[in-house]
């Protein structure tokens, strides 16, 4: 049904790589869209489209389908406590830290960062939230501060009692975080944001590169980088880390918080003359500008914690003899939570335990390519993502990751059919 006008469109409007999310996600929308105003084909729907700028707005919505919740990759919330307070220590309280959610979609994301910031302490006056999107439909509902059940996943939603209060519709937002954020309809590909350029010193913008080309995917990093301090953290998407590193960035350090800083070559220094070693040591480097790590280090055995401590991290001892067997869930249920600790040793020793005792399970593959892929095991990454995909065909997440480790290394081709499988999953999941 559809044909590329309507693609080259979408990519020029919002930078949509169509072939990301599936040809048949916009057929689906042209055919709702037709309908909706009476088109009699696609000619007269293309000849509307052009001489409408509300009809525009309403096919980029039909395309969006936006999917998230309430503190959705928990640890990177964490992280953002944990960096917030020491850029604040770096610069002192002479202006409240500013930050940015692109895009926002519902306001999940932002009443997140906003929650989480005032759980630890910071004062109201301490931070501001930008959060943009390019749907006026999600900003709406962002205004509205309602939300059901959906928004709310995961085992701990403590924050819920804290800072909600539930009626007859849903779940309210109380105005104290609401004061914290404020929102706009907006793009990222907008000449306008170069107003903004240095403003921030955190943005989340998360799940939106892999949607886009290699083209757009550089364009997007540009302005993304501009608008941030020179010792900005981007927060991002699991399956994004490979393309940032390949854009000249480095993760923070923190496990499993798919947050990263500006990486710069350092600078050639010249020998220094045997008279100057008596000078003193230079200042101590900014709170982003962490010094090199050692060779091969492990992210999640070595990460802080904002919320308790790291297990040790020892591969954990065999059942002594005569306890009672470990179930299937239960240890799955271990992996899980391990690797979600940061403890990379213990969470892998558990998935070698698991594929012993009990059959080959795609889940198990993912953790283990995730673990060699925040370790930078490219190859090894690979592998793991390919046996949980010959498990589980339609696994979203490995084949995302597996993607992006494929644009990472050049194979745009590999990547973007994945990226076409990806899409078909999600398609297939929400029948």
């Amino acid at each position: 049904m559809s044909d590329n006008r309507f693609f080259r469109f979408l990519q020029v409007r919002i930078g949509l790589d169509v072939e990301s999310v599936g040809a048949g996600m916009v057929e689906r929308a042209l055919q709702q869209r037709c309908l909706a105003i009476q088109a009699r084909d696609l000619d007269d729907y293309w000849l509307h489209l052009q001489q409408s700028a509300v009809e525009q707005q309403a096919l980029i919505e039909a395309v969006i389908v936006p999917e998230t919740w309430f503190f959705r990759y928990p640890d990177s919330f964490a992280a953002l406590v944990t960096l917030a307070r020491k850029c604040i220590a770096a610069h002192g309280p002479s202006r409240p830290l500013r930050l940015l959610s692109l895009p926002c979609s519902t306001g999940e994301e932002p009443y997140s960062i906003a929650m989480a910031l005032l759980d630890s302490g910071l004062a109201p006056s301490s931070f501001s939230i930008d959060a943009m999107d390019i749907s006026p439909l999600s900003i709406a509902k962002a205004e509205q501060a309602l939300y059901g059940r959906n928004s709310f996943r995961g085992t701990d939603v403590a924050f819920r009692e804290r800072h909600f209060s539930e009626g007859e519709e849903g779940h309210h937002l109380h105005p104290r975080v609401r004061a914290q954020v404020t929102l706009q309809v907006g793009n990222v590909l907008d000449p306008a944001l170069q107003a903004r350029d240095g403003q921030y010193d955190f943005v989340f913008c998360r799940n939106l590169l892999i949607y886009f080309d290699l083209p757009t995917q550089q364009r997007v990093f540009e302005v993304l980088k501009r608008l941030m301090q020179p010792s900005g953290v981007l927060f991002i998407g699991p399956a994004e880390g490979s393309l940032l590193a390949r854009l000249g960035m480095r993760p923070v350090g923190i496990a499993q918080s798919f947050a990263y800083v500006r990486h710069e070559p350092p600078a050639r220094v010249p020998p220094t003359p045997r008279a100057a070693l008596a000078k003193p040591p230079a200042p101590a480097a900014p709170f982003a500008a962490t010094p090199p790590a050692p060779a091969a280090p492990s992210p999640f055995a070595t990460a802080p914690r904002v919320q308790g401590s790291l297990r040790p991290t020892l591969a954990p001892s065999p059942p002594a003899r005569g306890a009672a067997p470990e179930t299937e869930g239960q240890l799955l249920a271990q992996i899980a939570q391990q690797a979600n600790a940061g403890d990379s040793r213990s969470a892998r020793a558990s998935c070698e335990r698991y594929l012993r005792q009990f059959a080959p399970k795609a889940q198990v593959y993912y953790w283990l390519g995730l673990l060699s892929d925040t370790e930078g095991q490219a190859q090894q990454a690979q592998g793991h993502y390919r046996k949980a995909l010959y498990l589980d065909p339609q696994h979203l997440e490995a084949l995302m990751h597996l993607a992006a480790l494929l644009a990472a290394q050049g194979d745009e081709t590999g990547a973007r059919r994945l990226q076409q499988r990806a899409a078909r999953a999600t398609r297939e999941a929400e029948r």
